[in-house]
């Protein structure tokens, strides 16, 4: 009994460690996604979707993109549910490009998924929903091993990202 007792407070020690750890981690996706809110908050749809002269994609498309990898990343590859539609993975995963008209609803939408997707991501860490994760390795050459792995690279994915948007937003 008392080797069961020290095996599970090992393990609940080691769980706060990796939650203290992973703070870190939550507070620069938060900071990161708060910026993409202000962005979408201080520009006209005009703004948002224009595809600047050098570019390949607008600046929504860019912001819609890192919430559906995200949700690839941790959830997909954890064989969890996501919180995006098909559709919307269809539309702005690696690879595609902008297709549709964008509506002031779709900015409400997308205003609405930067923060409760990483809301939800950090309340599914902490209750250590991601049980599994498929390995996966990213454009960079880098393996993702696990949700830690993933959450990251999802910072870095999303810095990429704000680069993108910071030279288009003076583009247009």
């Amino acid at each position: 009994m008392e080797h069961k007792l020290i095996h599970f407070f090992a393990e609940l020690m080691y769980f706060y460690f990796k939650l203290a750890a992973m703070d870190y981690t939550f507070d620069i996706s938060l900071k990161t996604r708060t910026i993409f809110f202000t962005i979408l908050e201080d520009l006209s749809l005009e703004q948002l979707t224009t595809i600047p002269s050098g570019f390949s994609n607008t600046i929504f498309w860019n912001i819609k993109h890192v919430v559906i990898t995200q949700q690839l990343l941790i959830y997909g590859l954890s064989d969890l549910p996501m919180a995006v539609s098909e559709a919307e993975i269809k539309e702005y995963r690696k690879g595609s490009k902008p297709i549709s008209t964008i509506t002031n609803e779709d900015i409400l939408l997308l205003k609405k998924q930067l923060l409760s997707t990483l809301e939800q991501t950090k309340k599914d860490y902490t209750n250590q929903l991601f049980k599994t994760y498929s390995e996966y390795t990213v454009s960079t050459k880098s393996s993702l091993r696990n949700v830690e792995e993933a959450l990251e690279f999802n910072n870095v994915h999303e810095g990429i990202h704000l680069g993108y948007i910071l030279a288009m937003k003076k583009a247009i």
